[in-house]
């Protein structure tokens, strides 16, 4: 807690290392900036809860980069939820938005058996991929990996990608609720990695094994409420969890909901357009750009789009 306020931190990235054994992680804690981003759409609850999850994910999964730029996660699939995208400026500025159908939503939905498979990825957003993409400006190659939708969660899709993909052991548990009905959202996260230290283990082989056993195990005993709740701080809760094999915090990283949308991007934007269409929007008196993201709306008349069309 602060000592100025008592207040518990939120909007965080908590990194934190266990032990001796090179098992590195990150606790990721959001409150009111996730609500803000929601609040900005009237999404129904299970594409609010998909996007609130991978919101989370793409934070996690963001620190454990070093870039200078913007990492996106997104999924595309064949189900109710069309389209998730979420991205984390390295400032920790965070977005995100999604695309459904309520129809197939509802259908979803109703022929579930139970609640937990209502909410799979399976059920809301079917056969599909998930990318991951980080963009370091206009002068460097973008990377991004690419990886079907498999697993019950975006969890589970997520170490999936890391099995096939990257060779890399990850361990990965995601939460996310409201305060009450119709209240506050809020998520958390956990990420663990394990990395081998320069120059090698400076402990046997069979003893980092049994670490990274024991953490994945402590990891998955974190409990949803835990993750959540805005009266734990994440030092309690790390040291809850770990504090047996020693467990060391680093300095944490803000967040906040911030979009990038600005007049002067979406100019750029409507340049590109083809001069036929620019042409039939020039007929209209008024045009109205909307932000996915943040539902800011942009509006030009009719002169302003001629003077954004090409000479």
């Amino acid at each position: 807690m602060t000592a100025a306020t008592g207040r518990v931190p939120d909007d965080l990235v908590q990194p934190f290392r266990i032990g001796p054994f090179a098992l590195r992680g990150r606790l990721v804690r959001l409150g009111p900036a996730l609500d803000h981003i929601l609040s900005r759409h009237d999404y129904p609850e299970p594409v609010a809860a998909m996007l609130s999850e991978a919101i989370t994910l793409a934070v996690l999964l963001a620190g454990a980069l070093k870039y200078d730029g913007v990492f996106t996660l997104q999924t595309k699939g064949d189900g109710p939820i069309r389209l998730i995208v979420a991205d984390v400026a390295t400032d920790g500025a965070v977005r995100g938005y999604a695309q459904y159908d309520q129809k197939k939503l509802d259908a979803a939905i109703a022929s579930a058996a139970d609640a937990t498979l209502a909410y799979s990825v399976p059920r809301l957003l079917g056969g599909g991929y998930i990318a991951f993409t980080v963009d370091q400006g206009e002068d460097t190659d973008r990377y991004q990996g690419i990886v079907e939708l498999a697993g019950a969660t975006l969890a589970d899709c997520a170490q999936h990608y890391f099995r096939q993909s990257e060779q890399i052991q990850a361990g990965i548990k995601l939460a996310v609720g409201q305060t009450g009905p119709g209240g506050a959202w809020r998520s958390g996260g956990l990420m663990l990695q394990r990395v081998p230290p320069e120059g090698g283990y400076s402990v046997i082989a069979d003893d980092v094994e049994d670490a990274w056993r024991r953490a994945m195990v402590l990891m998955s005993s974190a409990t949803s409420t835990e993750l959540i709740d805005p009266a734990l701080s994440p030092h309690r809760l790390l040291f809850r969890l770990f504090h047996e094999d020693g467990v060391r915090v680093y300095t944490t990283h803000p967040l906040a909901a911030r979009c990038r949308c600005s007049r002067e991007r979406i100019e750029t934007i409507l340049r590109a357009f083809p001069a036929d269409e620019l042409d039939d929007m020039q007929k209209e008196p008024l045009t109205t750009v909307t932000c996915e993201f943040c539902s800011r709306r942009y509006t030009f008349d009719a002169d302003e789009i001629g003077r954004l069309a090409p000479a």
